[in-house]
This record gives structure tokens, C-alpha cells and sequence, in this order.
């Protein structure tokens, strides 16, 4: 199909999206981009993070662990039930790669597979950290910060910079210091920071999502962390096309370098889907900053309304109620203990 803007003209397929000749602009609408849709569990469950203290405590620390991580997995699929029907549940689970490179997947991923089971877990999926700032060539983490959509406090001038600019992101107004103050004529020597949505007293948090040392962009936790939830809900595109898509793994070997991993495999071939409506993540309860961060990060991400609006009404569907905002999609399960 074709398209143009000038009155009564017409034109075979053009050869390009858009082509002016004239001025007529010609488009062809099959240039359009579509927003492939993924398959969606109900929910993904997270069976943790590991990261290089992690490994430094050998297969110990990783079974302690899952010991934790095993009563809150029996009792999400318990409470997953849908009107007597098997609720479709995945689990995987997230190694760093990302801000250091420790063991080799060949040391690491048979001991984090043999733990679980141990543990009476299965881990579906494997992903590796830097998968969420590239994946298969997508700068993944740079399409998400494009997405970002800054929540402007009450009584914003606009004077305040973009995260994009800024690499940070509030959930409110910033505290003003004394001379920005006194340049603006107030008396008070000092203003506190304030919520946007706070209910009577604030709880103020400002994420660093990124920093830029000699030419060198490094994404902060949290915000690799927002990337991934945003993986597991099924709501990352790059052109409409999904990514951060998981690829079989059938061997029992593993590479040496993590390079020659896939940045998501599927160790689990009977698996259901990786993507699901909701997320759940058990986790050390040294991670509650950082998901309280994401948290932040993913009230003020615009995903892509397509792939939003078919989870919702995928589950519609089925009957099954979705949240509107991303950050209800998501809950945690955090245990006492680092």
C-alpha cells in the first residue's frame, strides 16, 4: 500500500520509506514498523543474581541461597493459581558479567545448575548482565534510556536538565542549596527535596543511571536492572523487532569465555516462556535499594505502546487482570541475610 500527501496523485511502491519528488511525499506504509509480539508465561521468577562476593563464597554461599530462594518459589506457585488452571511460571536467573568478569562460564554455570537442584529448583533461563546493555549487536540499554520520560515536579520551571543529559533520574524535586536560593531571592538557607507522589512526607531518591569516564559509558546497576524487568514483561523492541530474546542450549558443556555465551539461553527445553505478564524476584535483602531505584527508573520509561497494549490484552484473554503501570507488574521476596 502506498501513501501520499498531495491531492488526487498516486504512485506504484516506492522505493524508499519516504521519497520527495515535487513536493508529494510518498510512503510506503509496508515500511511501517511492526511490533512483533513474544509469548507470555504468567509470571517469571527470578531465582536470583550472582555477583563476584557471590562466587568468592564457592558453592556454599550459592547453596544457602537457593535454600533461602526455595520456600518463597513454592509459595508464589501456589498463590499463582488461576481458578484451578496450572499457572505458566519460569524461572531464571542473572550472572554479571558486566561490571567484572570473574570464572568463565564453564566453572560457573555447571556449580549455579547443581546448586539448585540441589535446592529442588530448575533454572529455565540463564541471562548474563551485559546482555541488558547490548544484546546481539541492539544497544539495549541505550533504547531504553531514549524511552526515559523525566516526571517534571510540581512547580517545575524546566530549568532542571533531562536524564539524558544528566544521567540521573528523580522521583521529585531536588534539594536547593544556598545560593541557588539566594539567587532566587528566598530567605530560607535551604529547601528540601520532595516526592511527587508522596503521601505526607516524601521518600526522595535520585538513581545515577550511567557514567562516562575517558569515552567510556558504564550503565549503573539499577538501571541494567530496569532493563531486565523490562526483558522479563516482554517489553523491549529495537524496530518493533523483540530483544533480548533467549536461544536454546542443549550441551552439557559451556564455553570458557563469556563472550561465546548467548547473552539469554534456555537450559530448560520444556520451559514456558521466558516473558511473562508479571515478575517476581527473590532476592538478598541487599538489594532493596537498587530494586527500590528500579522501581523509579520504570515509573518513567515509556515502553513501547504495542507491546504494551498486547500483554494487556493477551491477558484479557485469558482473563487475567495487568496492571497499567510497569512498576505494579513487578514484586519482590527479599530474604534477611546478604
Amino acid at each position: 500500500m502506498t501513501e501520499t500527501t498531495a491531492t488526487g496523485a498516486s504512485a506504484g511502491p516506492a522505493t524508499a520509506a519516504a521519497t520527495g519528488v515535487a513536493g508529494v511525499v510518498f510512503r510506503e506504509m509496508s515500511a511501517e514498523p511492526r511490533t512483533q509480539a513474544v509469548p507470555l508465561a504468567h509470571v517469571s521468577l527470578e531465582l536470583g543474581h550472582l555477583y563476584m562476593e557471590d562466587f568468592e563464597g564457592g558453592p556454599e554461599r550459592m547453596r544457602s541461597h537457593f535454600a533461602q530462594v526455595r520456600p518463597w518459589a513454592d509459595a508464589l506457585r501456589a498463590s499463582a493459581a488461576l481458578d484451578g488452571r496450572r499457572p505458566r511460571i519460569s524461572t531464571c536467573f542473572l550472572i554479571d558479567d558486566y561490571f567484572s568478569r570473574f570464572s568463565s562460564p564453564a566453572e560457573l554455570v555447571p556449580m549455579v545448575i547443581a546448586e539448585a537442584d540441589r535446592a529442588g529448583l530448575t533454572i529455565d533461563y540463564l541471562a548474563r548482565e551485559s546482555g541488558c546493555a547490548v544484546a546481539d549487536g541492539v544497544p539495549v540499554a541505550e533504547d531504553v534510556a531514549g524511552r526515559l520520560v523525566d516526571s517534571p515536579p510540581l512547580g517545575s520551571d524546566g530549568s532542571r536538565p533531562p536524564a539524558k543529559e544528566t544521567g540521573w533520574l528523580a522521583n521529585g524535586d531536588r534539594a536547593l542549596g544556598a545560593e541557588t536560593l539566594e539567587a532566587m531571592a528566598h530567605t530560607p538557607s535551604w529547601r528540601p527535596p520532595a516526592e511527587t507522589a508522596a503521601r505526607r512526607h516524601s521518600v526522595f531518591v535520585d538513581v545515577e543511571l550511567r557514567d562516562d569516564r575517558e569515552g567510556h559509558r558504564t550503565w549503573s546497576c539499577p538501571f541494567l536492572a530496569a532493563v531486565w524487568h523490562l526483558a522479563r514483561l516482554g517489553l523491549l523492541r529495537h524496530g518493533g523487532d523483540p530483544v533480548l530474546q533467549p536461544r536454546n542450549w542443549s550441551g552439557t558443556e559451556f564455553p570458557r569465555q563469556w563472550d561465546d555465551l548467548p547473552p539469554l539461553i534456555r537450559l530448560n527445553p520444556s520451559a514456558q516462556p521466558f516473558s511473562a505478564y508479571r515478575t517476581c524476584s527473590v532476592l538478598p535483602a541487599r538489594f532493596l535499594p537498587v530494586e527500590h531505584a528500579v522501581r523509579v527508573i520504570l515509573d518513567q520509561v515509556d515502553a513501547d505502546p504495542e507491546a504494551l497494549r498486547q500483554a494487556v490484552k493477551r491477558a484479557a484473554d485469558e482473563r487475567i487482570s495487568v496492571p497499567d503501570e510497569i512498576p505494579d507488574r513487578i514484586s519482590y521476596a527479599f530474604y534477611a541475610g546478604t
